[in-house]
């Protein structure tokens, strides 16, 4: 492991010049252009690509049981893999085949002889009958449902997850359209799934989870800034969810005082679409206005983007949100923070436990998704709530940078990416022969030891995206799905549109 001897003076001294230097809109009178699948990458940059893909493929390959056909959940950097895996886990290996396929790194017959496996264990596998959805855990070499944790003998009441199944159904979607050999038992499972067992008709949202055993039903999604979108698009595009689904979330809590608990008072105004009210709020952070997350991290805004063309689609909404978004974490990470690196999302926190991290003045959450392991967090004040001092660079200590973030990120600043990915390859010992390794704190160079397939199937995903001109997103929109989102999407005009 190498560290840079200085790496927050490096930043403070550079952090202007490379941010002043990104290829990222402006709020302007007019949306950014669509982003353009592996726009803006030189030919050497495709070529690391494509060796970060043979690579993560290959961590792929160390986790995934030859017989079901399912990966773990994690591979240890000894080449251990953990015993549990999940429905998303299960979608994002099936995708990250297909992009393997399509970039050479596999032969034919190899993909469809896996995926044929990862099918027919997922015919067999226990599942609620009165929804075709699937439960959330499962051991990853026999395809029963988990009801001990293997890392530490606690007792897991088996749920039913309406984000992990869209994940799954993401991957049967993909495979039913890109492999026609397996398009029959795909699209059987696919079918299968009714996505309208999670829609609260009183609240127009769906469903955290669902636990059949115990009747446990928390409620809801709230903020249309997540990763369950991809729930409510491929619910729409059944006709198993109502099209007004889309607008019963939050764009941000509202500005009223009694509203005050949440990260930070925003600007915004009423809309209707559909006959529903809907508060078209942003908030405030270095000069930007953005439609904020839970969290603030990046997982949560741009992993549906991998399949939905959602720029395209909401030129007055995601066509602005997503840069600034992406724009947010680059000036958190070399100019607020000056870590001299970026990139903050869910993942593993370097010492063996999963936490959640992005940019907290972009979330919602009043406790904050912090950049660091320390916590360091902001209050702007909220009506009664006094604004307290905003942390200086010093105060941000053990950041954790996550590569998949940068993935995400590459199709809004693809040379911001690459180079902060490069930075983090050179600068520490991330990087192997299964790629990346889920984080770095970027202070001790302390790098995690675990390799989670979630994170290496969005890694997969940008990759393939960029290498082979939007292969997912084009294999996961059908005209059904088209027809039955992109009017819906298309028709909101977010607040910091301009």
């Amino acid at each position: 492991m190498q560290l840079r001897p200085t790496a927050k003076a490096v930043a403070a001294a550079v952090a202007t010049v490379l941010v002043a230097g990104l290829a990222l809109p402006t709020q302007a009178a007019s949306p950014a252009p669509a982003a353009r699948p592996g726009g803006g990458l030189s030919q050497d940059d495709r070529a690391t690509l494509q060796r970060y893909a043979e690579d993560t493929w290959a961590s792929f390959v160390a986790m995934t049981d030859e017989a079901s056909g399912m990966p773990a959940d994690k591979l240890k950097a000894d080449g251990t893999p953990s015993v549990q895996t999940s429905t998303t886990n299960i979608g994002a290996y099936m995708w990250s085949a297909v992009v393997a396929e399509k970039l050479g790194i596999i032969e034919r017959d190899e993909l469809v002889d896996r995926l044929s496996a990862t099918l027919d264990t997922l015919a067999g596998l226990e599942r609620h009958d009165g929804s075709g959805q699937f439960f959330n855990w499962y051991d990853h070499r026999t395809g029963e449902v988990i009801t001990i944790w293997p890392d530490d003998g606690s007792t897991v009441v088996p749920h039913l997850s309406s984000v992990d199944n869209g994940w799954l159904a993401t991957g049967l979607q993909v495979v039913r359209e890109a492999v026609p050999e397996l398009a029959e038992p795909a699209g059987e499972l696919f079918d299968s799934m009714d996505f309208g067992f999670y829609y609260r008709p009183e609240v127009n949202r769906i469903l955290f989870h669902y636990a059949p055993s115990t009747g446990a039903a928390p409620c809801c999604y709230d903020t249309l800034v997540s990763e369950s979108r991809i729930a409510s698009y491929i619910g729409i595009a059944k006709g198993e969810l109502p099209r007004k689904t889309y607008f019963g979330t939050w764009r941000s809590f509202p500005g009223t005082c009694d509203w005050n608990w949440h990260e930070q008072r925003p600007v915004g105004e009423w809309r209707s679409y559909l006959r529903q009210d809907v508060w078209e709020g942003a908030y405030r952070y270095r000069g930007m206005e953005i439609v904020p997350a839970w969290g603030g991290s990046m997982f949560e805004a741009l992993m549906p983007t991998l399949f939905v063309p959602e720029e395209a689609w909401g030129r007055r909404s995601w066509a602005v949100n997503h840069p600034l978004y992406v724009r947010a974490h680059i000036e958190h990470g070399l100019e607020e923070a000056q870590y001299g690196y970026w990139g903050f999302s869910p993942a593993n926190d370097t010492e063996g436990g999963y936490r959640v991290y992005g940019v907290d003045a972009i979330g919602m959450d009043p406790n904050g998704y912090p950049s660091n392991n320390d916590a360091t967090l902001v209050d702007y004040g909220f009506c009664d709530r006094p604004a307290q001092p905003l942390p200086g660079p010093e105060d941000y200590t053990n950041g954790i940078v996550t590569p998949h973030a940068s993935f995400l990120a590459l199709r809004y600043a693809p040379e911001e990416a690459m180079e902060n990915l490069a930075n983090l390859e050179r600068d520490f010992d991330i990087y192997s022969d299964w790629g990346f390794r889920d984080t770095v704190n970027v202070d001790t160079g302390t790098v995690d030891e675990y390799f989670l397939s979630l994170d290496q199937g969005m890694i997969m995903a940008a990759i393939g995206n960029a290498l082979a001109d939007d292969l997912l997103r084009d294999a996961f929109v059908t005209p059904e799905l088209e027809a039955g989102v992109r009017p819906v999407v298309a028709m909101e005009e977010f607040t910091n549109y301009r």
